[in-house]
């Protein structure tokens, strides 16, 4: 394969993961912003706010300025975590996890 052609595949292959990477961070805040506004109503404008904060940056494309703002956005996510994230009842960790569990009939007997 010809050198250049290896650079841009490399180097789409970080864009990739560096993509990804946003976007976990993205929706983690979003998320962890729900665990704080379970009612969809108050959630919403905070969530338009996020996804302001994250448009506003698309564009950099300094390295460094880059990895000041993902550092920030962690540490952002990590200072605002919920003690008590919410949890979906039927979820492992919710209230009503496994509470019907279906059993084999050669185990009741």
């Amino acid at each position: 394969m010809d050198p250049a052609a290896l650079q841009i595949k490399e180097a789409h292959g970080t864009m990739t993961a560096h993509k990804n990477y946003v976007r976990s961070l993205y929706k983690k805040a979003l998320c962890t912003s729900l665990d704080w506004y379970p009612n969809r109503l108050h959630w919403r404008p905070i969530a338009l706010q996020i996804r302001a904060e994250f448009e506003a940056n698309r564009g950099e494309s300094s390295p460094v300025r880059i990895q000041q703002l993902v550092r920030e956005t962690e540490d952002a996510l990590e200072e605002y975590r919920h003690p008590l994230p919410y949890k979906y009842m039927t979820a492992p960790g919710g209230t009503k996890y496994e509470r019907n569990k279906w059993f084999e009939d050669n185990m009741i007997h």
